[in-house]
């Protein structure tokens, strides 16, 4: 398990009165897969796994490996407010054979480099799987440094990644040079090419639920093909996109862009709003010109 490529963190579409629907996850699974990314996440931010009971994470963890098998790796994520929850998510990665999880920092609780330490290490026990870390102090509140990064590459050989989303130039410049055996993913979308320039391998991204092959492109011209022309002419055509995902409603506007593609996404769940129908329409027009720009400059 090596987390190189473009990894999606999938969305879970709901039902009109906001249940979760089984069938259109499946569709999305396989849509992520005929579009050829090279793995997905289940339970991360944009699959809005806050909102979500803990029975329910534990089934669609069981469903998404269910559908995707062998064919993409599966990465599930633990993300929760108290370590035994994180634990409990854990063990049901590696109950159902799950290629990896994701570990991200406690939020509210503000811990320090130590205690989170403690955190990751207790919940990588619980799964002895290839662990991606989630770096997002936005969220979070506080970021995984240096005290943190010596405290668990002295104790396990399983944190192989992060996903790198402080937003912090610094902080890339940091772990490309002195972890060199870690993996670093883009969780930044746009420095997603300086993150190349810098040697990661793997882009985490949720536009990619919605513009996959728009994304692998990005990745191959810059990882593959090392042609960073290429890739300065595909972030051009991708930065109107990212823009507008910056500008609030995140996940509604993923699900929207899911829907553009026709599948079933649905709306989201409280305290979030769907998205207004003049956004959707921006959306849609930006979509397409995205997608009519990297067709052109591929096919070149």
């Amino acid at each position: 398990m090596n987390y190189q490529g473009i990894y999606t963190p999938a969305i879970t579409p709901l039902t009109a009165d906001g249940a979760i629907d089984q069938n259109a996850f499946a569709e999305v699974l396989e849509y992520l897969i005929e579009t050829k990314v090279h793995g997905i996440i289940v339970a991360a931010t944009t699959g809005e796994y806050y909102a979500h009971t803990a029975q329910e994470r534990f089934d669609l963890a069981k469903q998404a490996k269910e559908v995707i098998g062998s064919r993409v790796p599966l990465v599930l994520g633990t993300g929760a407010i108290r370590t035994e929850d994180a634990v409990e998510y854990a063990k049901v990665a590696k109950e159902i054979q799950a290629d990896g999880i994701l570990v991200t920092i406690p939020p509210y609780a503000l811990p320090t480099q130590q205690e989170t330490a403690i955190h990751a290490l207790t919940v990588d026990q619980a799964a002895n799987l290839p662990v991606m870390f989630y770096n997002y102090p936005a969220r979070m509140g506080v970021s995984m440094g240096q005290e943190f990064w010596d405290a668990v590459f002295a104790q396990s050989k399983n944190f192989v990644a992060v996903k790198e989303s402080s937003g912090d130039m610094y902080q890339l410049h940091l772990l490309a040079r002195n972890y060199p055996a870690l993996n670093i993913s883009c969780g930044w979308d746009d420095q997603a090419l300086e993150f190349f320039a810098w040697g990661a391998k793997s882009w985490v991204c949720a536009g990619s639920n919605f513009v996959p092959r728009e994304h692998v492109a990005l990745y191959e011209a810059c990882v593959i093909e090392k042609d960073f022309d290429k890739g300065r002419k595909i972030m051009t055509a991708m930065l109107p996109l990212m823009d507008f995902l910056e500008t609030g409603h995140f996940i509604q506007t993923i699900k929207a862009g899911v829907e553009l593609n026709g599948l079933k996404a649905g709306s989201v769940r409280a305290p979030l709003q769907g998205l207004a129908e003049d956004k959707k329409a921006q959306l849609a027009v930006i979509v397409k010109q995205l997608k009519d720009d990297v067709a052109a400059i591929t096919a070149k």
